[in-house]
């Protein structure tokens, strides 16, 4: 058992980076700053909230 809450959270930190999906990125200028929004017909489509370009 961690002797002190910071090494629970480090602990906790190492588990959630190890599982993390591959984070999207705007193709247009490269921000990780993106939004998955539903689209007109119910599709899938991301916003970058850096540049406002979308995608889908």
């Amino acid at each position: 058992m961690p002797a002190s809450i910071l090494e629970e959270v480090g602990h906790l930190l190492e588990a959630s980076t190890r599982d993390t999906v591959t984070r999207l990125s705007c193709p247009s200028c490269g921000s990780v700053h993106v939004a998955q929004v539903l689209g007109d017909n119910g599709g899938i489509s991301y916003v970058c909230t850096a540049c406002g370009h979308s995608w889908s």
